[in-house]
């Protein structure tokens, strides 16, 4: 019999979304009114100007044929406009930038492209899965960092073991942060430039919730002096622009690691429709449309609804700056699938286990904003009639 399913299959945690989706799948086939919070989908439209200008980029035949594996020309400026309008920070465009199909994509073939098997890729906890998951892909030892409230959720530079730092070829950070909805200052940001240049590792920011914030802007870490040579940056159009289902992001920083992701992907896909790429220069080049900027309005009346309604169930729960989830505890003595599977069971409400994210993700669950102003005050009304 041939093999059916390679090892390092094995060697990945069960993917939190897929089980929490049969879950609310059998709730679903049972007959339950299910509100669900899980997986961070906008639930709103992709902007009608966006869409307008795939429709007539979808006609153009130069886009019927395969487009340039990096991204067309014309997307790679969108990219380089973008980070110097929002972040001050000037771009190559022809060196700099590479389209990616979804930052998830381009995370998930990071290591591959720039870490050997055996080195070691430094993953925060709680954390993005992806970050894990393309580590073990890549064949590479896994030291994971953990998180803490009592920082913030940055991280503890200094508890990095230094045989760790010294093997290190590749570390992660997101902020604003999934799942916490934590943010990094400049400052910080600072901090992780000189971790990479004093023990010569790669840092990799996904910047994916960059535009969704609801106080003052969230930096890039390319505004970092020296950060080009020790940094790469992922942004995405999914979230900003409501635009998950597009799959089109960026990764944008140092020369040398575009060039290594970009001859990975040649290798591996074809690149994204060009009338999608169309699509997101309109996007890029109209950030500020009021279309898009009331994307945070809605956001915040969606956080403040939730983050009030648990603090008044004496949830511990921080209101966050930026980012659509809300990262709470669990009440005492629950272990967080427990806690969402009751929450389930009894409700029909869907909110995803902490531990999904990792060790240091147990004791909490998180929500994502993405369920409409009404249906989120009554799956609170929902949990407020739950006894725990």
């Amino acid at each position: 019999m041939p093999h059916c399913r390679a090892q390092r299959l094995d060697q990945l945690p069960p993917y939190l979304f897929v089980e929490m989706d049969r879950r609310t799948q059998a709730a679903v086939a049972a007959g339950k009114d299910v509100i669900s919070f899980g997986i961070g989908d906008p639930d709103q439209p992709t902007p009608d100007f966006i869409v307008e200008r795939l429709q007539a980029a979808a006609r153009q035949p130069a886009n019927h044929r395969y487009p340039p594996g990096a991204g067309t020309a014309a997307f790679r400026k969108a990219c380089a406009d973008y980070m110097r309008r929002r972040f001050g920070v000037t771009i190559d465009p022809d060196t700099q930038v590479t389209m990616v199909i979804g930052t998830k994509e381009g995370i998930g073939h990071l290591p591959l492209a720039v870490v050997n098997p055996g080195e070691t890729v430094i993953v925060p906890e709680p954390g993005y899965p992806v970050y894990t998951a393309s580590a073990v892909f890549a064949g590479a030892e896994i030291h994971r960092l953990p998180l803490s409230p009592d920082r913030g959720w940055l991280p503890d530079w200094d508890a990095i073991p230094p045989a760790v730092a010294k093997s290190a070829a590749l570390m992660f950070l997101n902020y604003p942060n999934n799942p916490t909805g934590a943010t990094a200052t400049l400052a910080d940001l600072q901090r992780a430039v000189r971790f990479g240049r004093e023990q010569d590792v790669l840092i990799a920011h996904d910047a994916a919730y960059a535009d969704v914030y609801f106080e003052s802007a969230p930096p890039s870490i390319l505004q970092v002096d020296g950060a080009m040579d020790y940094a790469v940056e992922f942004h995405s159009l999914s979230k900003s622009f409501n635009m998950t289902g597009w799959r089109i992001g960026f990764a944008v920083g140092d020369a040398r690691v575009v060039r290594s992701l970009a001859a990975l992907k040649n290798n591996l896909d074809s690149g994204q429709f060009g009338a999608i790429q169309a699509a997101g220069v309109e996007a890029l080049q109209h950030s500020d449309h009021p279309a898009v900027q009331a994307m945070k309005k809605i956001y915040r009346e969606r956080r403040d609804i939730v983050v009030d309604a648990l603090a008044g169930m004496n949830i511990c729960v921080t209101r966050p700056p930026a980012g659509f989830y809300i990262w709470a505890r669990c009440p005492d003595g629950y272990a967080s699938m427990d806690f969402c599977a009751k929450v389930l069971d009894e409700t029909g409400v869907v909110i995803i286990p902490g531990a999904g994210f990792g060790r240091c993700g147990e004791g909490y669950f998180r929500l994502a904003l993405t369920v409409n102003a009404d249906r989120t005050r009554e799956a609170m009304d929902r949990l407020r009639r739950m006894a725990w």
